[in-house]
């Protein structure tokens, strides 16, 4: 199933409207955000990085808690009147217009 990102928005608003009775405040769901964050950071240093599992680290689901992040992220957006679609695609132009010459030219790549 294909899902674009306004069909994410209207789906994350319509579950907050029917189940989630509102919306936390953006400074929590700020704060929501960043302990998504470091949950994703937390399993990628066990999976790539030098760390090691703890017993407790091991039920963790990376793809489970990428798309807490996403949620998260959504609820901002929702909340705060930004449509992802239109702020994804002028952040792409902005990075190719930035950036299409200086990744090809870095040595270290």
């Amino acid at each position: 199933m294909e899902l674009t990102l306004q069909d994410a928005q209207r789906k994350v608003d319509e579950w907050i409207q029917t189940v989630g009775v509102r919306y936390f405040n953006e400074l929590t769901n700020m704060a929501i955000l960043m302990e998504e964050v470091g949950e994703v950071a937390r399993i990628v240093a066990r999976m790539y990085g030098e760390q090691s599992f703890k017993e407790s680290d091991e039920a963790y689901d990376l793809a489970d808690e990428m798309a807490d992040v996403l949620w998260t992220l959504i609820c901002l957006a929702n909340q705060t009147g930004i449509d992802l679609s239109v702020a994804f695609e002028k952040n792409l132009q902005k990075k190719t217009l930035r950036d299409s010459r200086r990744h090809q030219q870095n040595p270290k790549l």
